[in-house]
């Protein structure tokens, strides 16, 4: 199973492979989930993260802090 994106919280999606005679079978569409270190000022240590691109833009948009104060809130930083 695939890690969800812990700030968007895409996940993987299922769909059809389609072939060059149009048979379709059943496949994954599975998020580019990376696994980042970011230093958290508020916390004094590092907090690693599962995320999408479109996540990373999201910490780089609001800030680590606020983010990490989300997540803290729906538990999923100690």
């Amino acid at each position: 199973m695939t890690r969800p994106c812990q700030v968007t919280g895409r996940r993987g999606r299922s769909g059809h492979a389609i072939s060059h005679s149009h048979r379709r079978t059943k496949r994954r569409f599975e998020p580019n989930t990376q696994s980042k270190r970011y230093w958290v000022p508020s916390l004094g240590r590092h907090v690693r993260l599962d995320l999408t691109p479109a996540g990373m833009r999201v910490i780089d948009r609001r800030g680590i802090d606020a983010v990490v104060a989300d997540l803290a809130a729906r538990g999923e930083v100690r």
